[in-house]
């Protein structure tokens, strides 16, 4: 079999038409979530995939989490696996070899974070040679500093100073011809900065910021644009606002739970840090039992983020505590422990209904870049979508490339 090829021309937009139909015709699968909802519509649908997943341990659920398409589940779960799977396909962005830099360079970065850099710039080949570089929200610069190593002009676009005086640091000692400036990219005149000539790069900008470069981009007449988007849900609107007029035309709607779903793997944490993450789960699992009891009503009930502090208190002033913050009713004397363990179990359950739901990141990620993608093609850019590294150094890992 061979290597599947970036997305590119009439594939970008076949690719959206068939993810479109997937994701409006499987609505029942991805969109309840399971930690606000005690049964899932599609349960009934499915009662042997629904009761085998119930059986499950947290222990289990934990060790698919990252590749929920290899459990080997009850119908209908292999053949979505295998379906989500195939539509998320998406080939690498050819890579050119790239000088190295003196270690100077990466004075202060994560290897990872180091990693990502040098793997996005080996696949920025366009038409046209930059020769000036724009690094939108770039902290203290270092990608744009990689780029700009072989004497090409240099901007630097971000919001806090603190960054923004560091990166000037770090580039006139490198001896770069780079000018970092503190701007709110989402405010009315960012787009000052822009100018046709710039090559405008951004990885992992979060939703709105990203999305805002590549409308002022294309304002502004840039001739080419890398963007590695991250965090979709990270906007201002109530619900996702379409880009291309061919994702305006779809009847998906995506709400801010929708579009945390790509966004749903477990990130890289210490045990301690999993620890309390799932005791906090568990608790508010627990909780969640206990209101239901006390309003009469069995809907669930937000709660606010609470401080890590509060995991240290005995699990009924936990209770009793959240209670008061919500202004419910203080709860009579129980049995706290057999409260506290429904909701470990309930965490298990939780933990292993997701996983069909989970099915579905990479498929709704790719529906949303393509949006992009789509969006820069009416504009007049020619475009390529593809990854840029390995999952497994980040999952954000999908380049949109787009030169005019």
């Amino acid at each position: 079999m061979t290597n599947p090829a970036p997305l590119q021309g009439p594939h970008l937009r076949e690719r959206f038409a068939t993810l479109d139909d997937f994701l409006l015709a499987h609505q029942d699968i991805w969109r309840p979530v399971p930690f606000t909802e005690l049964e899932l519509p599609w349960e009934r649908q499915h009662p042997e995939l629904a009761a085998w997943l119930r059986c499950r341990t947290l222990a289990e659920a934990e060790a698919i989490h990252n590749n929920p398409e290899q459990l080997q589940a009850p119908a209908p779960y292999p053949q979505l696996a295998a379906r989500c799977a195939d539509l998320s396909c998406i080939g690498e962005l050819p890579a050119a070899q790239i000088a190295a830099v003196p270690n100077s360079f990466t004075v202060d970065v994560p290897g990872r974070k180091w990693q990502q850099i040098d793997a996005f710039a080996s696949r920025l080949r366009f038409d046209q040679a930059p020769g000036h570089w724009l690094d939108w929200c770039s902290g203290k610069g270092h990608l744009g500093r990689r780029l700009a190593r072989d004497g090409a002009s240099l901007t630097c676009i971000e919001l806090d100073p603190q960054l923004v005086a560091s990166g000037q640091q770090l580039s006139q000692r490198l001896g770069l011809a780079a000018n970092h400036h503190q701007q709110d990219a989402l405010a009315d005149d960012a787009a000052q900065h822009l100018a046709p000539e710039h090559t405008v790069v951004a990885l992992h900008a979060c939703g709105d910021l990203h999305v805002r470069l590549l409308q002022l981009a294309n304002a502004a007449g840039c001739r080419q644009l890398a963007v590695a988007p991250c965090c979709y849900n990270r906007i201002r609107t109530p619900d996702y606002q379409p880009l291309s007029t061919t994702a305006s035309a779809s009847a998906l709607r995506l709400s801010h739970a929708d579009l945390r779903l790509p966004m749903s793997e477990t990130v890289t944490a210490g045990a301690r840090v999993r620890r309390q993450r799932d005791q906090s789960m568990a608790r508010r699992l627990a909780f969640d039992l206990l209101q239901r009891e006390l309003r009469g009503e069995d809907q669930y009930l937000p709660t606010p983020s609470l401080a890590t502090s509060w995991l240290a208190k005995p699990f009924a002033d936990y209770c009793r505590d959240l209670c008061a913050l919500k202004g419910l009713p203080q709860p009579q004397p129980r049995d706290w422990k057999a409260l506290e363990a429904a909701g470990w179990q309930r965490l298990a359950v939780v933990r292993n209904l997701e996983l069909p739901r989970s099915l579905f990141r990479r498929p709704m990620e790719l529906w949303l870049l393509l949006d992009r993608a789509l969006f820069l093609e009416e504009q007049g850019y020619q475009v390529k979508l593809g990854s840029f590294c390995s999952p497994q150094l980040t999952p954000r890992n999908v380049l949109l490339l787009a030169e005019r």
